[in-house]
């Protein structure tokens, strides 16, 4: 099975959508990717459809943008 991906950059609003996502799917289930200190990630982020974190990347290829905490932009810096 896929594993879903989440993106963040983490903010408090980051790691409080990261820790609801893990408990609602299961830490077996989902790839955390923390745009912040992995900022190579961030082109393929946005190829996938991600515009801003925190996001939920499905095992289908649907981004979730969840609870605005940062552009991509702004996480670029």
């Amino acid at each position: 099975m896929k594993k879903s991906i989440f993106y963040h950059a983490g903010c408090p609003v980051c790691i409080s959508a990261e820790q609801d996502i893990v408990e609602l799917i299961g830490a077996d289930n989902v790839e955390i990717i923390h745009l912040g200190e992995n900022n190579s990630k961030i082109a393929e982020a946005e190829k996938l459809g991600v515009k801003s974190v925190p996001a939920l990347l499905t095992p289908k290829g649907n981004v979730l943008h969840l609870n605005f905490g940062a552009s991509l932009e702004a996480v670029k810096g």
